[in-house]
């Protein structure tokens, strides 16, 4: 059977992306140890040429249907053009996580 990170790369497949991460931070948060409920993915297609950045997003999640109305419970998206990927494109780290008990009382 196929891991949630592995179903969502093969879901993102159809944008025939030309550089793919999917990473998952599930480990950052509050869950269960082997979880895999929280993903930051970093996607460049030449499909998001001339899209806005919710337009792109509304694409992903489109074809993220089925793993965001399950096993996801956040997904953090980086959407990129070749164009924007090659002028200094990066993966954006990903805050701490600070709920379930690990926000600090002030």
């Amino acid at each position: 059977m196929a891991t949630v990170e592995q179903r969502i790369a093969e879901r993102l497949g159809e944008l025939e992306p030309v550089h793919l991460e999917v990473i998952n931070e599930s480990h950052g948060h509050n869950v269960p140890a082997g979880s895999e409920t929280h993903f930051r993915v970093v996607v460049v297609s030449r499909a998001f040429e001339g899209l806005r950045p919710v337009a792109r997003h509304r694409r992903v999640y489109e074809l993220l249907a089925g793993e965001l109305a399950g096993p996801v419970h956040a997904l953090a998206l980086q959407t990129h053009t070749p164009e924007e990927w090659a002028h200094g494109g990066r993966v954006a780290e990903s805050p701490p996580c600070l709920g379930g008990g690990k926000r600090e009382a002030s």
